[in-house]
């Protein structure tokens, strides 16, 4: 999940899964048992990679698209990539940050539009623009323009 926030940048995903678990280290004594261990962890760890993405907003952007697409891919048990779904890791590791953050966190994760634009400090509505946005691109980098 955090891989697919920062875009499949392996590095910056394994520091910020470090990071993650840190802080939970950290956090653990304030756990309230109000909720499932695992959920707790999960939105600790979407937390700690939309930290990252808002302090990297602010700094110039460094990355090009085709670094993002350096360590995409998983491998089946017989060693070899599954092409759609290596496809689309790709077309998602190549979307602008937000609209990325958001079609993940809205298609992936479940989250509704007013969670995300809280999280990442913005209004409902460009919530929903971002998420459009992320699929209309993904569909011309798939191939299935309407």
């Amino acid at each position: 999940m955090i891989a697919c926030l920062v875009g499949y940048h392996g590095a910056r995903a394994e520091d910020l899964t470090q990071d993650a678990f840190v802080r939970a280290w950290q956090a653990l004594p304030g756990y309230r048992f109000e909720s499932a261990f695992s959920t707790w962890l999960h939105r600790l760890a979407v937390n700690t990679a939309l930290m990252d993405l808002r302090a990297r907003r602010s700094r110039p952007q460094a990355d090009a698209d085709e670094d993002a697409l350096e360590h995409v891919g998983t491998q089946d048990s017989a060693g070899h990539a599954t092409a759609l779904s290596l496809d689309l890791e790709r077309a998602v590791a190549t979307l602008p940050p937000r609209a990325r953050a958001v079609l993940v966190l809205y298609d992936v994760e479940g989250w509704k539009h007013e969670e995300i634009a809280e999280s990442l400090g913005m209004a409902v509505g460009s919530s929903k623009a971002q998420l459009h946005r992320a699929r209309h691109l993904l569909r011309a980098r798939l191939g299935d323009t309407p």
